[in-house]
Order: C-alpha cells, then sequence, then structure tokens
C-alpha cells in the first residue's frame, strides 16, 4: 500500500474508461451474442473493442511521463533494478493469472501447457524496453526508432509469412520459441498468440506514444494551443494510418504498423477531449466513477479477470457458474444481447464495488 499521487484529471479517468471498457468486453454473457461493437474484429479491420489494449498501453506510457522523472536522478544502477523488478512482476502475473487455478483433476495443471505471452506480459515487455529506450536515448532517437520499428515490422511480416492466420510471421516465431502448446488456442483451437513476441515490437510504440504526449502536456500546459496541437497531430496519425492501411491492413491480432497508427491518433484526440472537458472546466461528480478504476488498475483488472477464472471453473447444475447465472439470471431476463451485455455490467459494477471500498479505506495498490 502507499500514497496515492493524482497527476491529472484526465488520465486517471482515461485509465478508469478502459479498465472498465476492458472488463465489459472480456465478460460478455454469450460471447455469440455479444453486440458487435463489444467483439474484436475477426481479422483484419477495427472495432471499438480492437482500441481497449493499446489504449492501455498508452496510458501506461502517459503514466511513465511522470514516474521517469525520478528515475532519472537515482542512477542507472538503481533505475534499472527498479524497471526490471515492476517488469519481472507484472510478467509473473500474467503467467500465474493464466495457470490460474493451479489445480485440475486433483493435480497441478502442467506447466508445459499454460500460456506464456498475454495481455499484462505484453504490458511488462513494452513497459520494460520502452523505459530503457527513454531512460538512455533523447527523444528525436526514441522517434527514430518508432518508425524503424513500424517499418521494420511491416517487412518482417511480408517477409517472412503472409498476412493470414496460420501464415504470419508471429506464428511463426512464436511456435519455434515456445511450442504451440504455450500458445493462445481462442482461435477456432488454432494455436495463434495475440500478444505474440514479434507483435510486441509495434505495441512499444503505442507506450512511447503515450509517453510523448505526456510530455508535450506537461511542456505546454493545458490550455486551448496544447489541445488544437493534440487534435493536429491526431488528426495526421489517423490519416497515416488509413494511407498505411492500403497496404498493411488494420490489425489487431497481427498489431499492424497501420493499427499503431490508427490507435495513437485516436488516443490523442480523446485525451484531448478530457484535458479540456476535466482539466479546463468544472467536470462534475461524474468522473469519480472511473477515477476509481484509474487509482487501482492493475489490481481490479486482475481480479475481473481472476473473477471470470472462478466463475469458469466452479460446476453449477451441469454448466459453470459463469454459463448458469449468464443464462438463468441476466439473459432470461434481459434477452441475448441486452442479457450478454448486463451480465458484463454486472463483472464490471462488482469490480468497482471492490475498487470504491479500497479507495474509502485509502488503499492503492502499485508495483
Amino acid at each position: 500500500m502507499n500514497t496515492l499521487k493524482n497527476r491529472y484529471l484526465s488520465l486517471d479517468v482515461f485509465r478508469g474508461m478502459d479498465v472498465a471498457l476492458m472488463i465489459i468486453v472480456n465478460s460478455p454473457g454469450n460471447g455469440n451474442t455479444s453486440f458487435g461493437i463489444l467483439k474484436h474484429a475477426e481479422w483484419n479491420g477495427f472495432t471499438l473493442t480492437d482500441l481497449v489494449f493499446p489504449t492501455f498501453l498508452f496510458v501506461v506510457g502517459n503514466a511513465m511521463s511522470f514516474s521517469m522523472k525520478k528515475y532519472e536522478a537515482i542512477g542507472d544502477g538503481a533505475f534499472f533494478k527498479k524497471v526490471f523488478k515492476r517488469f519481472s512482476i507484472i510478467f509473473l502475473l500474467g503467467f500465474l493469472m493464466y495457470w490460474f487455478p493451479f489445480f485440475e483433476n486433483g493435480a497441478i495443471k502442467p506447466i508445459a501447457e499454460t500460456r506464456i505471452f498475454g495481455v499484462l506480459q505484453r504490458i511488462a515487455l513494452c513497459y520494460l524496453f520502452a523505459s530503457l529506450l527513454l531512460h538512455y536515448f533523447k527523444t528525436k532517437t526514441v522517434i527514430i526508432f518508432s518508425i524503424l520499428a513500424l517499418i521494420g515490422y511491416n517487412i518482417l511480416l511480408v517477409v517472412f509469412g503472409d498476412l493470414t492466420l496460420m501464415g504470419n510471421a508471429v506464428i511463426k516465431l512464436d511456435k519455434f520459441l515456445i511450442g504451440a502448446n504455450h500458445m493462445y488456442h481462442g482461435n477456432g483451437g488454432v494455436a495463434f498468440d495475440p500478444e505474440g513476441l514479434l507483435s510486441t515490437l509495434p505495441a512499444i510504440v503505442n507506450v512511447i506514444a503515450g509517453y510523448l504526449t505526456g510530455k508535450f502536456i506537461q511542456k505546454n500546459g493545458q490550455n486551448f494551443e496544447t489541445i488544437a496541437k493534440l487534435l493536429m497531430f491526431a488528426a495526421i496519425l489517423v490519416l497515416a494510418g488509413f494511407a498505411w492501411d492500403l497496404i498493411m491492413p488494420f490489425n489487431k491480432k497481427l498489431w499492424s504498423s497501420s493499427f499503431v497508427l490508427l490507435t495513437s491518433g485516436i488516443d490523442l484526440f480523446i485525451i484531448a477531449i478530457l484535458i479540456y472537458l476535466l482539466d479546463m472546466r468544472k467536470p462534475g461528480k461524474w468522473t469519480y466513477f472511473f477515477e476509481i478504476f484509474g487509482r487501482n488498475t492493475l489490481f481490479i483488472y486482475l481480479l475481473s479477470e481472476l473473477f471470470i477464472i472462478t466463475l469458469a471453473v466452479i460446476s453449477m447444475k451441469g454448466t459453470s457458474a459463469y454459463n448458469w447465472i449468464a443464462d438463468n439470471i441476466f439473459i432470461a431476463i434481459g434477452g441475448d444481447y441486452f442479457g450478454s451485455l448486463f451480465f458484463a455490467l454486472w463483472i464490471m459494477l462488482t469490480c468497482w464495488f471492490v475498487g470504491y471500498l479500497m479507495d474509502k479505506k485509502g488503499i492503492y495498490i502499485k508495483v
């Protein structure tokens, strides 16, 4: 437990909105009857749900624009130790989350079949590499790296595979390094990890974009000129993303370079609007709901995932507790689509309430 230090309201609210939406899209009562906007694109394409994860990385970078100031004064050795410790904890939490509940049919679940890469693991890797780049290199060098990373990743995808589920370079590298048993099998049973190692390269740029945005806001202040410039940069990135989409389609699962530009541009637009609404105007009390998520982000996300997994493994009347509650309470009352949404909202609000109790007691869990 440590003391919460506010930065600017728009960052906490932005982060909170993203976590709330992340929980909703991760816990549909029935995935087959979720509204289309709450589903990922099947392969190429883009939906609101595809924005959730890159936005989380963008917000990680935004928060880093504050924390990196403190790291500059502690020396390289202490900096590396602190960053690597945080990376290790987040990566391990992600691995343990996929291994949970650790036992199956009275025996320990085999580590040989546990997924290695995943959401928290990607956050950890992106945080590590972005931190090292931003600490040891000048801003201009980091921007050049970002451009080369996006172009280089595009080239790697084309040279070492195609853009299909079975033939892309991401799946080939993961199978070679860790094997199919350690990969995600949610794409019709195909061993393909949307958080694979190779596609982490362009994802680092989302973190860098968030960091540079945070530094820009701190340097220029929260005013109309800053907002105008952020909106201009947002428009440039979105247009560049659509232009790149002509040769490398938007693809969240491959984390295509065009996808990075599009999502970074949208995030810039959202943070600019939030700065105006929340930091330059009197926001009102509604922001507190999202601040709860923003203050214990990692803990609440982990809680939501463990809550979902626990419901899925508990047996109830011939099915899982997850399915029984969704079908016999929420879908029975609200129908297929709204019932699935209401179930997801129930999961989200339950996690919010835990966060609310923690906030009232002044408990803020950070790593």
